[in-house]
């Protein structure tokens, strides 16, 4: 059932509703059996783990230790964790309370244009069958943006604008400390993210909630996916779900209560020539206990040119924008992302601009 507010006001969105009315169309054949056979086949792992004060504080050859161990993370897993990465643990947990508090706000006032000056989603509205539902939501918010006015009134939600500018910030110094590290063994300066246009006001804040679902058995909280960008920080909190693709076999990440989940983005895996790897990555459904992360996207401008390490690349020259285009029309037409695959030299994809 879904959750509900003061008054029986219903907080969660028409999830049940989307599931039912893409069973009845058949997009749920053969997908129970599928899944099911997909978890019992699914093991929990410890990814690897980085310690980032190390990396900032340690001797030389703790430094280079730590490069190297970042550097193989990023190449094996495409997904790493992180920890004594300056994050405060109260500012964290201040972060959970006031996003719990967002999300269950009445759905009405969540789906209003407007909210935080972002974009609030849920489900997939491109979604042709059960496969391609996610069971989430959530406000995809520009950093640029976070700082507005309060929107359409609510007084309750005022102190989410400072805890969201705390927490943007403090995940951009982890993610620009990480793509650095990585850009530098690869033969770069540790500026990298400034380099490639990553200041910090082209980024974006995500905040995903995922409810308890009464389909858990053939759903997925989130579809899987690798991430349009060129890095992403997450907090995730304990009840876990998130899977990763490794070895063409889905793992299932631990929660570790004091890391943030660092992963490669498409860019980063263009931009090091295939040297890191982009994975894709999906969250599982939970029957009894809604799940909560935030996730910080460390993008560049939209004109601005993905580059290369080092040439020759594999891939012919694009920019953020026309990659982020190309994404939404397979998406639109094939219900599915292609991502990097597009822009390969020989691909037969030719709208990019010369």
């Amino acid at each position: 059932m879904p959750a509900s507010g003061e008054g029986g006001t219903t907080t969660d969105p028409p999830l049940v509703d989307s599931y039912r009315t893409l069973l009845r169309k058949g997009g749920g054949d053969g997908f129970v059996p599928a899944l099911a056979a997909e978890s019992l086949a699914v093991l929990e792992c410890d990814l690897p783990m980085i310690d980032l004060e190390r990396l900032m504080m340690g001797d030389a050859r703790e430094r280079g230790v730590c490069m190297d161990a970042m550097a193989s993370a990023a190449s094996e897993w495409g997904f790493f964790q992180v920890i004594n990465h300056g994050v405060g643990q109260e500012l964290l947990e201040e972060m959970r309370r006031e996003q719990a508090r967002l999300f269950h706000q009445p759905f009405n006032i969540k789906e209003k244009a407007g909210l935080l000056n972002g974009s609030y989603r849920w489900g997939t509205p491109t979604a042709t069958s059960l496969r391609q539902l996610s069971w989430s939501e959530a406000f995809h918010v520009p950093l640029a943006s976070i700082s507005g006015e309060d929107d359409c009134g609510h007084a309750e939600l005022s102190s989410l604008r400072g805890v969201m500018q705390e927490v943007a910030a403090a995940m951009s110094r982890v993610a620009d400390t990480v793509a650095g590290t990585l850009a530098k063994n690869l033969g770069h300066e540790s500026t990298f993210p400034a380099a490639a246009g990553c200041d910090g006001t082209t980024c974006f804040l995500r905040l995903n909630r995922y409810p308890a679902c009464p389909f858990a058995a053939d759903t997925l909280g989130m579809v899987p996916h690798t991430d349009s960008d060129f890095l992403t920080v997450l907090c995730q909190d304990q009840v876990g779900g998130l899977e990763i693709m490794k070895d063409s076999h889905w793992v299932a990440v631990k929660p570790h209560a004091h890391a943030l989940m660092v992963n490669v983005g498409d860019l980063f895996q263009a931009w090091s020539n295939n040297r890191y790897k982009s994975v894709e990555h999906r969250v599982v459904a939970n029957s009894k206990a809604e799940r909560f992360s935030v996730a910080y996207f460390m993008c560049p401008p939209c004109d601005s040119p993905v580059g290369t390490c080092a040439e020759p690349s594999p891939y012919k020259p694009f920019t953020f924008g026309e990659y982020r285009r190309k994404v939404q029309e397979d998406v639109t037409r094939t219900g599915k992302k292609i991502g990097l695959s597009n822009f390969l030299k020989g691909s037969t994809f030719d709208g990019l601009a010369e």
